[in-house]
């Protein structure tokens, strides 16, 4: 691509995964956060929980101050505290509802541009009932953001059978999800991430031309699944490029030119699309988030 990406894309990190330690909400946030917004090739950082108030402060200070975006990730309030969305156990499923509520007031004080959060796991034989637990769950979180403001929120598709074993999940359940919740909620959409397609069995175009009118939100990131005995197998999110993995430059390539395929990266509104990188085993932060610099560098030459 001629263009530079920049009419096209505002490139996004998550911070709590790009750097070991932040994921309860505690740590050194603020020292983490300044190597991201010090640097100008990120526009939006992507955090999670942060349990003091006054760096919560600082947080939104610093974004402001770099001139950058917020999007607020509710997974790990969710996955860290072994809380399902879709539990069929009312009270349960109450509990997780309550943690994402908390999730989005802590969103709308950090002026989050966008909320993301996971369904849960389930059993073949009460998909069904689970499938409808997660609607009931939606529409409270839903409702309860619109209550607030105009962020939006997005319900991120994971694995169904490998690491994660998300309800939502294969794309003819992620299609039938997204078209309920969109035809009530004009505040809801689905967010995609390269890493997790490989481990939904699915191609490019099995994955996202189905839900293509629904996705608000991207992530890029790198998965192991060709056997379980790899290092770093899972839903893990090592950099690309990493051994026996399964995306690297082409494929990330492959993966953007879709997204302007389906019209989500586009040049009349500039998209957010976040890296989802993790250091592994002694593996340094600063030098993981290089490599998928000079990876997006390299694959947006070939889109």
């Amino acid at each position: 691509m001629n263009l530079s990406m920049r009419k096209y894309m505002k490139v996004g990190i998550i911070l709590h995964m790009a750097f070991d330690g932040l994921i309860s909400g505690e740590g050194p946030i603020l020292e983490c956060l300044e190597k991201i917004a010090a640097d100008e090739y990120f526009e939006v950082v992507e955090i999670t929980q942060i349990k003091d108030p006054g760096v919560r402060k600082a947080v939104r200070e610093m974004v402001e101050t770099a001139h950058m975006e917020l999007i607020y990730g509710g997974q790990p309030r969710l996955l860290t505290k072994g809380l399902n969305i879709n539990d069929l156990d009312e009270e349960k499923r109450r509990l997780a509802v309550e943690e994402l509520k908390d999730g989005i007031d802590q969103a709308y004080e950090l002026n989050a541009v966008g909320f993301s959060y996971l369904a849960g796991r389930y059993e073949e034989e009460t998909k069904e009932e689970s499938f409808q637990a997660l609607i009931k769950s939606s529409r409270e979180i839903c409702e309860y953001a619109k209550s607030k403001g105009n962020m939006p929120v997005t319900l991120e598709v994971f694995d169904y059978d490998i690491d994660k074993k998300s309800l939502i999940g294969p794309v003819h359940l992620a299609k039938r999800f997204a078209q309920i919740m969109s035809d009530e909620y004009d505040n809801f959409g689905l967010l995609v991430d390269s890493s997790h397609i490989p481990m939904l069995h699915e191609s490019l175009d099995e994955n996202l031309l189905p839900i293509k009118d629904y996705i608000k939100h991207a992530h890029m990131g790198n998965t192991v699944i060709k056997d379980p005995s790899y290092p770093a197998y899972g839903d893990n999110h090592p950099r690309f490029g990493f051994p026996n993995s399964e995306n690297d430059v082409e494929e990330l390539a492959a993966y953007l030119r879709m997204l302007m395929k389906i019209g989500y990266l586009n040049d009349k509104e500039r998209r957010i699309v976040s890296f989802e990188v993790k250091p592994f085993g002694n593996e340094k932060s600063e030098i993981v988030i290089a490599n998928a610099k000079r990876t997006l560098n390299l694959a947006w030459e070939l889109v």
